[in-house]
């Protein structure tokens, strides 16, 4: 019996459009009355997150930032944050701004950028945030960790830039992708998989009595610690392998089917 309900956010529960539709909010509500708990796992920043979070009900803990920080909903205190090591960032930001790729990095659920170009606008123009542009990260970040560092590049680059960071990095940090075009770097020991494990603490749920539903690469953790994992009709092979279901994309109300099919 599924018991928790995790959702990743973009791709998934809001398509491009950046709302959640009628009917997926029916049926998570028919959920939640059956007693199901939600919550929701994404790579968004809180202050991102947090309004998608309140549209469905949720006034718990949701996992942001890959899973380097957990959020109470409801009193928007921070429970849980493991950010990349000061060395490890400096080590990004060097080697991006060698590379030509833009960098962003985040403190206190706040975005950091040296330019407020192209590549930093289809950061913001996506999660409805405000940049803030510094002279240096590096010298920004001197001595301080970031959440996360989330290197957006050009989407024939950005196969091949995950590779060069996690041969930069090797198991000092942890590199995957959410949106195509966006390479991001986590604290070695951070992913949405281990976070889903706190939230279902939390409720007192095995993770055998979770569903997960996700969208994309970074959805691969996640789906391989929950007890049932589904991929949306659009996401890669690699997340398509993990699951135990495909349903709809997010335009066809994906994750409305799932709960149909698998928890009412």
């Amino acid at each position: 019996m599924i018991r928790l309900v995790a959702l990743d956010l973009d791709g998934t529960l809001i398509s491009k459009t950046l709302r959640v539709s009628d009917r997926v909010k029916a049926t998570i509500g028919r959920a939640r009355q059956a007693g199901v708990a939600f919550t929701m796992v994404t790579g968004r920043m809180f202050v991102s997150a947090r309004p998608f979070a309140q549209a469905i009900g949720i006034e718990g803990p949701i996992v942001c930032y890959q899973g380097a920080a957990i959020y109470e909903v409801t009193t928007g205190e921070r429970l849980t944050h493991r950010p990349v090591p000061p060395v490890v960032a400096e080590r990004i930001f060097i080697q991006a701004a060698t590379d030509g790729v833009r960098a962003l990095g985040y403190e206190d659920d706040r975005l950091y950028t040296e330019a407020n170009d192209g590549y930093t606008k289809e950061y913001t123009n996506l999660a409805r945030v405000e940049a803030h542009v510094v002279p240096s990260l590096v010298e920004s970040f001197r001595g301080r960790a970031s959440t996360k560092v989330n290197c957006v590049t050009d989407l024939e680059r950005a196969d091949a830039y995950v590779e060069r960071l996690k041969a930069l990095l090797g198991d000092t940090a942890y590199v995957t992708r959410s949106q195509p075009q966006f390479v991001e770097v986590l604290e070695a020991q951070v992913d949405k998989g281990r976070a889903l494990s706190v939230i279902a603490e939390y409720y007192g749920a095995s993770l055998e009595q979770t569903m997960a539903v996700g969208d994309s690469w970074n959805d691969v953790p996640l789906l391989s610690a929950a007890g049932f994992g589904v991929a949306m009709g659009s996401a890669p092979a690699e997340l398509r392998e993990k699951a135990k279901a495909v349903v709809g994309s997010v335009n066809e109300d994906g994750v409305a089917e799932a709960l149909e099919r698998f928890v009412l």
